[in-house]
């Protein structure tokens, strides 16, 4: 059967540069390897430098946005008061802050953005919380009907697949020669700088701030597997650079299984220990370096310098939770089959499930998604076919840790994991999780029947279900992307407004689908366009990077020793950017479930995607709370609640055009 010519793959080797140095260590700077992209060239990075600069909004046109997301979060007539206070005083109190940000962006920072540096060391480096839960985050992938019922067991078939298209994607990245991104109708050039941390790259744990490696895939060329707690290195390329043929992938990932199951079960199974604080895993690092001599420096070299990661696991999950909670931590039982520093790591089950967990530090869910774009093309009947038409080659499986365990004292370090499982068993022993797969209706019955965008309509329904779940509006943060600018990663949507107000307070705490009062119907239609249109108009300047929290960040970092304008110690203040409910939505047709860890203690996660005729939550928060199970039922109810709003629209349309 001819294939399309889309997914065909041509031997023609790609030549790629040798770069300068083998590796690169990165303290989240991105200026420091942009020599990088100059030096790989092509279309990904071609039109880097005609990306726009990230701007500084006006510290009145900030105040001017910030008030109505925060005035909803006023608990008492004097919090409103005060907080309108210290708003009127910020103009004047920020004025040599504003300067002191103005010239930092025209002069240190002209070549770059203003807020990447603070951004990625601050937000991410620097962060001491284990990146389990707390940074990375989760995609779960549709299932593959095309999986062959032969003798090769699913999981081997699958990430054989899998792997053979990240191949095909890794030698477009690689060599600079796939296309840069480009969104909307406009197709809007996007930055491609975070693509360079992606493969042959992992984050290094390091006393008070971690480092990135990124290594040269001209001399770095192995894949890592994981299989019951053990890491294997697996051969991915021929000399031309193409991946090799679909059936070598295969037969080294059946060989890493076969060697996991003869490893004697007291050998240290060190993974875990990437669970950990970071400042207890770059100590414990250290000392399995000490301990373990050059041959462990080698293990760990060969792991960090690995195109990716393949997880093995020896599961059989079925619901979308239960694939949910798997891929964001692995569980009791196959946490300690990850590395959890990796940028990407693929996790495959036993019955063919699979999915990817993405460190978060130098890159974007975007950029991942991407990636995960790229190899949803490709089922396992193509990549089959397709690799018939490469050169042979040879594999080569490699116990990575095998040489260097040979000079450890297995007990002494086994005390060093069994610490760790202590500690990763407390983490996410106390992590709930809940997926709420709202099938009633989609994006086309919000687009056709509501006539709503969808996003606004369905952060419009979150506001009301976390109203009902909290007692009260909390900080709503949406992720909004700013990739069109040179080094944008995020802005913040803030979904918390007067007008989202309003239209809660009128829904009630307390649901009423019963309710057919024409007049109250319509006044509650008419606060949720008002909420929307807000929400909308919120998204748009996020995405414009003129959002309010990045340039009350960028103010409070040049504060030196002259001290922070009094807003900064509202309590109003402090209310709205504690993102009790962090959200944020990616919709793809190959991505049926995903998430990420809740950002504060009394919050959630609420990761979604709209699709055209189903919505799917993925909430997490801590046990002790109780919130991810009362949101997934409010999250229903306020759906069905406003499902009965965009009837009551489209029947009133129906009668009388020109309202509504």
């Amino acid at each position: 059967v001819k294939q399309p010519a889309s997914q065909t793959m041509s031997s023609q080797p790609i030549k790629l540069k040798t770069w300068p140095k083998p590796v690169y260590e990165c303290h989240g700077d991105y200026r420091k390897e942009v020599f990088l992209e100059e030096y790989i060239g092509g279309p990904l990075y071609q039109d880097q430098k005609k990306l726009p600069k990230l701007p500084i909004p006006s510290v009145e046109e900030t105040i001017a946005k910030f008030l109505p997301t925060a005035l909803p979060l006023c608990r008492t007539k004097k919090e409103e008061v005060d907080l309108k206070i210290a708003c009127s005083e910020f103009v004047r109190d920020s004025k040599s802050l504003q300067k002191r940000l103005i010239k930092r962006k025209e002069t240190e920072m002209s070549d770059t953005s203003w807020l990447q540096v603070w951004w990625n060391q601050l937000g991410y480096l620097q962060v001491r919380d284990p990146v389990v839960v707390n940074v990375s985050y989760f995609f779960g992938f549709v299932d593959d009907p095309t999986l062959a019922r032969s003798q090769k067991p699913l999981n081997v078939q699958r990430g054989a697949r899998i792997l053979f298209s990240a191949l095909k994607y890794r030698q477009k990245v690689v060599s600079g020669c796939l296309e840069a991104s480009r969104a909307g109708k406009k197709k809007t050039l996007l930055c491609s700088v975070g693509i360079k941390y992606m493969m042959h790259s992992c984050r290094i744990p390091q006393k008070d701030k971690d480092c990135y490696h990124i290594y040269d895939p001209s001399k770095f060329t192995h894949g890592l597997v994981a299989r019951k707690g053990h890491f294997f290195s697996i051969e991915l390329c021929d000399e031309n650079g193409n991946p090799l043929p679909f059936e070598i992938l295969e037969e080294q990932l059946a060989q890493c299984i076969e060697m996991a199951d003869r490893i004697p079960s007291s050998r240290p199974k060190l993974g875990l220990m990437t669970s950990e604080n970071r400042d207890v895993w770059a100590s414990k690092r250290m000392e399995l370096i000490r301990k373990g001599g050059k041959s462990m420096e080698l293990a760990l070299t060969r792991l960090q310098s690995a195109c990716l990661c393949v997880n093995l696991d020896d599961e059989n999950p079925s619901s979308r939770k239960e694939c949910a909670e798997l891929l964001l931590t692995g569980g009791l039982k196959s946490g300690e089959n990850r590395w959890f520093d990796k940028s990407i790591q693929i996790s495959v089950c036993n019955n063919g499930k699979a999915g990817l967990l993405a460190e978060h530090a130098m890159m974007d869910g975007t950029t991942m998604v991407d990636f995960v774009n790229f190899i949803a093309k490709e089922k396992f009947d193509h990549a089959s076919y397709n690799s018939v038409t490469l050169a042979a080659g040879q594999g080569g499986v490699i116990d990575i840790f095998a040489e260097a365990m040979q000079n450890m004292d297995w007990e002494a370090t086994n005390v060093l994991v069994r610490q760790a499982t202590f500690s990763f068993h407390q983490l996410i022993g106390n992590q709930c999780l809940r997926v709420q797969n709202f099938e009633d209706y989609g994006s086309t019955f919000i687009k056709k029947v509501a006539r709503f965008p969808p996003d606004a309509f369905v952060q419009m329904a979150m506001q009301l279900a976390t109203y009902r779940t909290f007692g009260e509006q909390v900080g709503t943060y949406e992720s909004t992307q700013v990739r069109l600018f040179l080094h944008g990663r995020t802005e913040v949507t803030r979904a918390v407004t007067t007008a989202s107000e309003a239209f809660i307070k009128v829904m009630g705490k307390e649901p009423n689908v019963s309710d057919s009062n024409p007049t109250m119907l319509a006044k509650k239609l008419i606060l949720l366009t008002k909420a929307v249109t807000a929400h909308s108009k919120c998204t748009r300047m996020a995405a414009s990077a003129m959002g309010v929290d990045r340039h009350f960040f960028g103010l409070s970092m040049v504060a030196e020793n002259d001290g922070l304008p009094k807003l900064y110690n509202d309590p109003v203040f402090q209310r709205s950017k504690t993102w009790r409910s962090s959200t944020s939505q990616l919709s793809h047709p190959f991505i049926n479930v995903w998430g990420y860890g809740q950002v504060v203690p009394d919050g959630v996660g609420l990761a979604y995607s709209i699709g055209a005729s189903s919505c799917v939550f993925c909430i997490t928060g801590l046990w002790s709370t109780g919130y991810p199970e009362k949101l997934s039922h409010h999250l229903r109810e306020a759906l069905l609640e406003m499902k009965q709003l965009a009837e009551f629209r489209a029947e009133f349309r129906s009668k009388t055009p020109s309202k509504l």
